[in-house]
């Protein structure tokens, strides 16, 4: 799977802006000077690529303890009032740790969380602000509460009792757990995933602090080579040369329909004067609901289309984004988009009814599907990033291909959703020719052959990895 993620040829690194022609809806013209004052001291790994688009905040802000402090760390944690860990909340501990989620320094404390709710938004010490639509917060009850007592420092194990890291300055605030559901997800109605795996019964008040994680994150799944820092991802860009970066979000396999937007928008880079686009293929790895096909299958999936040549390996870098998934459509989207501004990208492919789902309970969608790409257009702290909206690829019958949608003959064209994907595949039907790899397709009816079916008929829930 190493052969996913190849050199590139080295070019030059000129400035380009969009022009009239790409097809593309990205911010007004203003501009945000975002910097970050006096957090050195605070978090002593700070970095920035020349090159690059730059961090939010001017700096990359990395959590994870240095080498000849980890023991040091490890015994005061052992010393602490104790907070165990989710499986989820250690994916949130990966993603503050290496920087996604700069220039947060650890788990939001009320005035973090209170800005996140109801602006989208960080102001910074100097008054500019960023992108943050989605809360970083960790829960904990009444009995956790009462056993810091008045701590102001405790120590994060995992599942396992391991520490993993420390919460500094601690502050203990209220859990609004409606208002928070509501305001992030735009619904209370029941059968939201994230909130039943993380809110619905998570405990009444949140803690915020300052982190400091003890290693850096491992799962141990085989997967870890993949899981690629923002760091590592903006060294890797530099060392190719990449002039421009394009990122593409997803938690579905690869068909040729995403390969057909991905390598045009390519294309169209390199017609606006660019040497060397790189494609930035970064599906997401945290937690997903059970129905989504689980990362290790995706990314034999992946695998396949890059060896298929579907996409070049060439000119594309696969690595897994750590985030667990919310499905909080429009609002969700913006946390996506801003997490890869850290990692190096400057241009962001947003699909159709991004971060989307069902209606819990209606058999509609929970969002406009175009309302993602529009909120993406006009999100405070998102100027920089270029939005470029998805354009929609279906099967052309008279090509025997994925093709851009032609609306003057639509009935040449047949739309293959996510769902009738799967579908087929569980069914071991297969698409039409030219939708999907071989290689790619035989991946995903092999994950369905492997479900075994429980006693009452239902596939079991997917365990996130």
């Amino acid at each position: 799977m190493a052969s996913m993620a190849t050199l590139f040829s080295k070019t030059s690194l000129p400035s380009h802006s969009l022009t009239k022609s790409f097809d593309t809806h990205f911010a007004p013209s203003i501009r945000v000077n975002v910097a970050i004052k006096n957090k050195a001291k605070n978090h002593p790994k700070l970095r920035v690529s020349s090159g690059l688009i730059e961090p939010d905040g001017g700096k990359l802000v990395e959590l994870v303890v240095e080498d000849g402090k980890r023991d040091l760390k490890k015994g005061e944690a052992l010393s602490l009032p104790r907070v165990k860990l989710s499986r989820i909340d250690v994916e949130w501990v990966h993603v503050l740790s290496e920087g996604w989620a700069t220039p947060l320094g650890g788990f939001m404390r009320e005035r973090e969380f209170l800005q996140t709710l109801h602006f989208n938004s960080l102001r910074l010490d100097d008054g500019s602000f960023v992108n943050m639509s989605v809360p970083i917060v960790l829960a904990i009850d009444d009995e956790q509460k009462h056993r810091i007592g008045d701590s102001k420092k405790v120590a994060l194990f995992d599942s396992k009792g391991n520490p993993i890291a420390i919460l500094n300055d601690i502050e203990i605030y209220k859990h609004p757990k409606e208002e928070r559901i509501a305001r992030t997800w735009g619904t209370t109605a029941p059968g939201l995933p994230y909130v039943e795996e993380t809110i619905t019964n998570a405990g009444d008040w949140l803690i915020g602090g300052d982190l400091e994680v003890i290693e850096p994150i491992k799962y141990h799944d085989g997967l870890d080579h993949f899981r690629l820092s923002p760091s590592e991802l903006r060294d890797e860009f530099t060392r190719r040369n990449a002039d421009a970066v394009f990122a593409f979000q997803l938690r579905n396999p690869v068909h040729n329909g995403h390969a057909l937007l991905m390598t045009d928008t390519r294309k169209r880079l390199l017609d606006m004067g660019y040497k060397n686009p790189v494609l930035l293929l970064h599906p997401l790895g945290g937690y997903t609901k059970a129905d989504d096909v689980p990362l290790d299958w995706r990314m034999k999936q992946h695998e396949k289309v890059l060896e298929d040549g579907v996409l070049d390996p060439e000119t594309t870098v696969v690595s897994i984004f750590p985030s667990p998934m919310h499905y909080a459509g429009p609002t969700e989207v913006q946390w996506h988009a801003k997490a890869r501004i850290n990692a190096g990208a400057n241009f962001y492919i947003v699909g159709r009814d991004p971060a989307g789902m069902g209606h819990p309970l209606e058999k509609r969608d929970l969002y406009d599907a175009d309302h993602g790409k529009k909120v993406l257009s006009m999100a405070p702290g998102l100027e920089r990033l270029n939005i470029l909206p998805f354009r929609v690829a279906a099967y052309d019958k008279t090509q025997g291909k994925m093709a851009f949608f032609d609306p003057s003959r639509p009935q040449d064209f047949i739309f293959i959703s996510g769902t009738k994907m799967r579908t087929l595949a569980r069914n071991k039907e297969s698409p039409p020719d030219g939708f999907m790899c071989p290689g790619g397709w035989k991946v995903l009816v092999d994950y369905y052959d492997s479900l075994v079916l429980s006693s009452n008929g239902k596939v079991p829930e997917a365990v996130p990895v």
